[in-house]
């Protein structure tokens, strides 16, 4: 791991030293004044530590935003990779020196991308309540409401059902409101060259400095300065929350403007989304997920953890003594899923294909099924 400098901002401490001060300096009070003069007194300090609180917690949030120097054109990694892109990508020295000249440590994101500490039990229900709610699904209905021509059309032209690609956008941003302020660039060089000490951190440093070589090709050709892109701590950009590689191959100008514009046009998220999962698998017209009945824990040891796909066929879950609700379509392939809910029993589901291809926009069951879970909950808020 490099060494690096770590200069913390001046104004946060400043702010901090000020709101110190604020708490500690006495108020000097007359003797002997009137109650209106005393709940004055009393009202302007209340106001004042607020002041001082905010602006502290402001400072904090600007400081986690912009990052610190870090000067990563003198890293020795990081010539390497502009050497790479060069020869690679027939870019100009001098711009790719410049550009991680000027890119910042984001702590930030080395703290967020750190995996949960081992042994903290996984619970579904809780982290489905944080996305299937009212404010969620009502927004969702809004959403759709405003955008039902470009969502039909996805539908006609993808195969994937609008509620689907309703949900992802409210699961991914809430429908834009949440695309995130971290700048792209020092987000992604951060990870590319500094990923925390873990068990998968070559693959992982290898996945990030891709994405990193993306955002500069892009930039290239929008046109734009790459340090214009905002997005997620771990560089996902937009109302979709693309990483930059899955823009170029996969956001398509849906709007019909002549450009493709993930951060400002609803429309080319719509069908980004939509083309996303049909190039993943998608199939028109397929469920998602079935329900069955708690199984024994040795019937289905052998079904469990076998990736993210469906291979089993109606006679092999037969064999299992798997119980299901409704009867499974005939010629269709299932994968079984377990949702954990940390003490309460545990949740298994028969998913299919089109549930998987949920799972390649962000490789978790719990995100697939809190897609297909808001998207029932969006179309009958709707009435459909």
């Amino acid at each position: 791991m490099k060494s690096r400098l770590h200069l913390r901002r001046l104004p946060g401490l400043l702010a901090l030293f000020a709101f110190s001060m604020t708490c500690l300096t006495p108020v000097i009070v007359h003797a002997e004044p009137g109650a209106e003069s005393s709940r004055k007194l009393t009202k302007s300090t209340a106001k004042s530590t607020h002041k001082a609180k905010a602006k502290a917690k402001q400072q904090k949030k600007d400081d986690d935003a912009n990052g610190e120097f870090a000067n990563f054109s003198q890293w020795k990694e990081v010539n390497t990779f502009i050497d790479d892109l060069v020869a690679r990508d027939g870019f100009d020295r001098s711009t790719l020196q410049a550009v991680f000249s000027k890119a910042r440590y984001m702590d930030t994101a080395i703290k967020l991308i750190k995996p949960a500490p081992a042994g903290k039990t996984k619970n579904w229900q809780a982290y489905r309540a944080r996305f299937v709610e009212p404010k969620r699904i009502a927004a969702g209905v809004d959403f759709w409401n405003e955008h039902a021509l470009a969502l039909q059309r996805a539908e006609t032209q993808y195969g994937v059902p609008a509620e689907i690609i309703v949900a992802i956008l409210g699961v991914e941003t809430v429908y834009g409101r949440n695309t995130g302020n971290f700048r792209v660039v020092d987000t992604l060089t951060t990870l590319a060259f500094d990923y925390p000490k873990t068990a998968n951190r070559d693959a992982r440093m290898a996945f990030f400095r891709g994405e990193l070589e993306s955002t500069l090709l892009f930039a290239r050709e929008s046109n734009i300065d790459p340090f214009s892109l905002l997005g997620s701590y771990a560089g996902a950009i937009g109302w979709p929350q693309f990483m930059p590689s899955s823009i170029r191959e996969y956001a398509v100008d849906f709007d019909g403007n002549g450009k493709i514009d993930l951060r400002a046009s609803p429309v080319d998220a719509i069908g980004s989304v939509a083309n996303f999962l049909k190039i993943h698998g998608w199939k028109a017209g397929e469920p998602t997920v079935f329900p069955i009945s708690a199984p024994a824990p040795e019937s289905i040891a052998e079904l469990l953890n076998q990736g993210l796909e469906a291979k089993y066929t109606v006679d092999q879950l037969k064999a299992t003594s798997l119980v299901t609700s409704v009867d499974l379509p005939v010629g269709q392939l299932f994968g079984l899923i377990d949702l954990q809910n940390g003490d309460a029993a545990t949740e298994y589901w028969l998913a299919t294909n089109n549930f998987f291809a949920i799972t390649q926009y962000n490789r978790s069951y719990f995100y697939a099924m809190s897609v297909v879970d808001l998207s029932r909950a969006v179309r009958a808020a709707r009435g459909q």
